[in-house]
This record gives C-alpha cells, sequence and structure tokens, in this order.
C-alpha cells in the first residue's frame, strides 16, 4: 500500500467516524435533550386543554344534555367512578390489540425480507397486497367471526393482524429495495456477501420506514380491536362496554371507555417511539434533536 493510499484510508475511517458520531465536537454536544423534548410539546399541550376549555363551555353555554354530548367533567367523572370496570375491559382489548400487533408485525417483516429473496415473490403480492390493504374493518370482523368461535378472543386477533400485516409489509419491503445503488455496490466492491449487504445496508435503511408504519399500526391496532368487538362476543372487552353503554343512552360511560381506549393507543405509540429511540439513535432525525 502506497503512503497516499495510507493516508484516503485515514481519511475515510475519520469521516465514517465523524458521521457516526453526528459531525458534533463532544465539547459542543448537549448533555440533555429532556428540556428541548419538553418544550416541543407545548404546543400541543395548549392546543389540547384549548379544545377541552372550549368544550366545557360550550356544553355550559348552551347546556347541551349529557344524551347528545356529556362535558368532559362529567366524561372524566365517570371515568374515576367506573375506573374498575372500564380498566377490567379495557386490559382484555388490550390483549388482543397486542397479541394481533405483535402478529401482524412478524408476519410483515418475514414477508418483506421474503419479497427481496425471490422477485417473482415481489412482483406478484405487491398489487394484491395493496389491494387488499383497503379493505375496511368492518368488513373483515363478522368473517372472521365465522371462521372462528364467536365467544373466543382469536377473531379480534386476527382482524388486528391483517390490519397490521399490511402497512407493515408494505412500508419494510419498501425500505429494504429503495436503497441507493452506489451503497450496495460499494460493499460489494469490499467483497461482501449478500448477508452482508443486508445486513449492514438495507436493514437500517428500512429502519425508519419500519417504525413509520409502527407508529400508524400501533394506534390502528386498538381501533381495529374494538371495531371488531362490536360484532359479537364476551362482553367483557371494550368494544362491547361501549357498545352496551351507547344503547342504554348512558353517552358519559361510553366517552369514559372511549377515554381509556386513547390511553391505550397513546400508551402504544409511546412504547413505538421509545422503541424507535433505542435501536436507531444513530438517525439523523435524532441527531439534530439531540444537537439542538
Amino acid at each position: 500500500m502506497t503512503e497516499r493510499d495510507h493516508e484516503i484510508g485515514e481519511t475515510n475511517e475519520t469521516g465514517f467516524a465523524s458521521a457516526f458520531e453526528g459531525d458534533v465536537p463532544v465539547g459542543t454536544r448537549t448533555p440533555s435533550a429532556i428540556p428541548h423534548r419538553l418544550k416541543g410539546l407545548v404546543p400541543a399541550g395548549i392546543a389540547f386543554f384549548a379544545v377541552i376549555a372550549v368544550w366545557e363551555g360550550a356544553i355550559r353555554l348552551f347546556d347541551v344534555q349529557a344524551f347528545v354530548l356529556p362535558a368532559p367533567s362529567v366524561i372524566v367523572g365517570r371515568f374515576i367512578e367506573t375506573s374498575d370496570v372500564i380498566w377490567s375491559v379495557g386490559f382484555n382489548t388490550m390483549i388482543e390489540a397486542l397479541a394481533g400487533l405483535i402478529a401482524g408485525t412478524i408476519l410483515g417483516v418475514a414477508v418483506a425480507f421474503g419479497t427481496i429473496r425471490w422477485v417473482p415473490l415481489r412482483e406478484g403480492l405487491m398489487p394484491f397486497a395493496i389491494a387488499a390493504n383497503s379493505i375496511p374493518i368492518i368488513a373483515l370482523a363478522p368473517i372472521a367471526n365465522g371462521m372462528f368461535s364467536i365467544t373466543s378472543p382469536v377473531p379480534k386477533m386476527v382482524v388486528v393482524a391483517i390490519v397490521v400485516f399490511f402497512p407493515v409489509m408494505l412500508n419494510t419491503a419498501r425500505g429494504l429495495l429503495d436503497v441507493d445503488a452506489d451503497e450496495v455496490e460499494l460493499m460489494r466492491s469490499y467483497a461482501a456477501t449478500p448477508r452482508e449487504v443486508m445486513w449492514r445496508v438495507r436493514v437500517p435503511h428500512a429502519l425508519p420506514y419500519f417504525f413509520s408504519a409502527m407508529k400508524v399500526v400501533s394506534v390502528l391496532s386498538i381501533t381495529a380491536a374494538i371495531v371488531a368487538e362490536y360484532f359479537g362476543g364476551s362482553q367483557e372487552v371494550l368494544g362491547q362496554y361501549i357498545l352496551n353503554r351507547a344503547s342504554l343512552l348512558v353517552f358519559p360511560d361510553a366517552w369514559a371507555g372511549i377515554l381509556v381506549a386513547s390511553i391505550l393507543g397513546v400508551a402504544l405509540y409511546g412504547f413505538v417511539l421509545l422503541a424507535e429511540r433505542l435501536v436507531m439513535p444513530w438517525h439523523v432525525s435524532f441527531r439534530a434533536t439531540d444537537a439542538s
């Protein structure tokens, strides 16, 4: 190796290290990005409390009856009073949503990897997946109930898994495929095997696509489970609780159930955000936030 090649190698190593560290000098890094993130939540918090205040004020000003639209204070009151029952049924729904979310995610990622390995599978499956992704949840629930016992939680898990599968599969496959050809060619010039190209180039590139899909389906899984529960089954689930209370015109209780569903959805979404942060801290969006 010539002296110039040695210098180029040192330059490349320095460049890779600099890119990996975010091009931020050690002495100038922000010790903690927590205040910055909390500051970013202020507009959302203001908007949330503004909506609640307007809602509460409109109910009191126009004397809207609770069977039409209950006030937030009434909903929170019923939420506290019925917390034992409502969290019990919410927990059952959460189990259905989590089981379907995990199954749909595993299958979606597995099929996405399969589309990279076998081109005929990709060409045959992608158009079908795009068409199937448009099927409404309300059409899947009665079919799933007919395939399994209506009292079993399995039909609800199947509906959630189907709803989760297609966004995860499509996004992950796109991330694995949409890779810069120069990066792949560079890896091959270093005699990298297809497996090394997959894990060192394609998978890191696909992670942002994967987590973008997970942010959507984490919330959608709760919605899918509740909609599937509307079509029968156990009464100890959130969907049946909301449906029964609404049928009896006890709308504050129904809204309290909706509040539990919202809390569960936000919790799942927050878990996905945390996992994204732990799995890919090197991503440019996190580096920019930490450097701010």
